[in-house]
């Protein structure tokens, strides 16, 4: 829920004729631009589109939303400060494992994921480049204990893998400035609704300049092979126009993009004899493509694993030359658990990663407080917030999971936590909740337009390649590392959950102000 309001009025009312005129125009640009999805079967059922032809317009805010300027922009300032603190992380492997491993025999994927490392350190990794396009998430939160507080962004969580939206960002950024130069919202809006206050977002240039920058890096033992980079992707996937738009920016800069399903990984590549990676397209068999770059747009989820096959497609992959985007310990090193450990109040392991001070206390501002669900002292307490219903209502508990809809809310937490095994409590962490301020718009999805208070979630995205070096924190080096675009989400107040594949929330993009 949202608290006060710290905006004006907003957004404008419409006449039936504006709006008329607004809707038709937010549409055809919609599609024509591949700001789409593949319709949900609840919208149009599965056998009156059995050749999946069809398309609509992806779930999108009318308005672009009102949101702090300070605040947008300290969410970009510090990306890189993100990215070299979860490059640094996954480069110490040793901290990073024990972290993991306190949640082995309580979390089953996590250990699978392990395992596999486990299995491809013994042998020994063929690549030591990594590529992280990452996606740290923000909340607008006004302290409720503090009079007159100003707002400040609090850290929802950090994505280490398939960190979406990424294509469509850019095309709503574009098409609210469209509106505007149409001259789609009326005339007292205006002042709000200017282009100087509406930053577009650079996410489809940004993310593939990093592919494209992996691409070249990988250094081939034979040269003379013809090279690719292939999107591990799940199959139907809805939202399959967010990962054309990266493709096509690939394939315009000469670089040759393919999509695999997880199912056929073990069927359509092989790994040569120094393990790179040889993808052979079925529609061309007599063509064979050396395979610099996996970019992993599935494989988060438990889901995604659906026999024994899936997890030897996932070792294949990670065992090759190939550059993963991610590996199997950056997508550990983005499990709430980290997060947990980095924000529990007083914890000592920011700075370890972080040595600048002025860095480590701008990133630490970020961080709303989380706690463990442990036998430590903090998640003994955490465990009493948790269970006591008036207590549990300041609270979200959230497993290591990534794509929405996985989160428990409030007073539903107790009741939730009894129906675990306690053995099992350690696998989730308890947050804060976050307290944005009050804020309205109106919402298009599957054809509907629903108006009233919404609550946005912030994306910035970032680059970052780097050398793993030898497991220790102090080897390696970061090659790139540069913010990468922004995206907004937003959902209805009424609604806990943000996720826009998941159901929840919509594309939207940033009208900066001042407040």
């Amino acid at each position: 829920m949202a608290g006060t309001s710290i905006y004006p009025k907003y957004p404008p009312d419409l006449n039936e004729e504006r709006a008329s005129f607004l809707l038709s125009n937010l549409k055809d640009w919609s599609i024509a631009h591949g700001l789409a999805v593949r319709p949900a079967p609840s919208f149009v059922e599965s056998e009156k589109d059995p050749a999946g032809v069809l398309a609509t317009t992806a779930p999108v805010t009318l308005f672009p939303s009102l949101f702090p300027r300070t605040c947008f922009e300290e969410g970009l300032e510090i990306a890189q400060a993100y990215n070299e603190l979860y490059a640094a992380i996954i480069r110490d492997e040793e901290w990073l494992g024990n972290i993991i491993t306190e949640l082995l025999g309580i979390d089953e994927f996590v250990e699978r994921l392990w395992k596999i490392h486990m299995a491809v350190k013994k042998e020994g990794y063929a690549q030591d480049l990594s590529l992280g396009l990452f996606r740290s998430d923000y909340m607008v939160h006004i302290d409720p204990s503090t009079a007159n507080a100003t707002p400040e962004i609090k850290q929802v969580e950090f994505n280490t893998i398939a960190s979406s939206f990424g294509g469509l960002a850019s095309q709503v950024s574009a098409l609210h400035t469209y509106l505007v130069s149409i001259d789609a919202y009326p005339e007292e809006a205006r002042s709000i609704i200017d282009l100087d206050n509406l930053p577009k977002s650079t996410s489809v240039p940004q993310l593939s300049a990093g592919l494209a920058v992996a691409h070249r890096t990988y250094s081939s033992s034979q040269g003379n092979r013809t090279k690719c980079v292939l999107f591990l992707v799940q199959d139907p996937e809805r939202n399959i126009f967010d990962q054309r738009h990266l493709e096509y920016s690939l394939q315009s800069q000469g670089i040759r993009v393919f999509r695999l399903p997880l199912d056929r990984v073990l069927t359509d590549t092989y790994l040569d004899t120094d393990r790179s990676l040889i993808y052979t397209p079925p529609h061309s068999p007599s063509s064979t493509f050396e395979v610099t770059t996996v970019y992993f747009r599935s494989g988060y989820s438990p889901d995604d694993y659906r026999n024994e096959e899936d997890w030897n497609a996932r070792l294949h992959l990670e065992r090759s030359r190939a550059i993963k985007c991610p590996t199997i310990l950056t997508q550990l090193a983005g499990c709430k658990k980290i997060q947990q450990v980095l924000a529990t109040p007083n914890s000592p392991h920011l700075s370890r990663f972080l040595p600048d001070d002025a860095v480590a206390s701008r990133v630490l501002k970020t961080f709303a407080p989380i706690y463990p669900l442990d036998e430590s002292q903090a998640g003994l307490e955490a465990r009493k917030l948790a269970t006591d219903p008036e207590t549990a209502s300041r609270y979200v508990l959230k497993p290591q999971r990534e794509g929405g809809g996985n989160n428990v809310y409030r007073k539903a937490i107790p009741d939730f936590l009894k129906s675990q095994p306690e053995s099992h409590w350690p696998a989730y962490i308890l947050m804060e909740m976050i307290e944005p301020p009050a804020l309205h718009n109106a919402i298009l999805r599957n054809g509907e337009v629903q108006k009233g208070g919404v609550i946005g979630e912030l994306g910035v995205y970032g680059v970052c390649i780097w050398r793993h070096g030898d497991g220790k924190l102090e080897k390696g080096e970061i090659l790139e590392n540069f913010e990468a675009g922004y995206l907004l989400r937003t959902k209805g107040d009424q609604s806990e959950e943000g996720g826009v594949a998941a159901g929840f929330g919509a594309m939207d993009s940033c009208c900066l102000i001042d407040v």
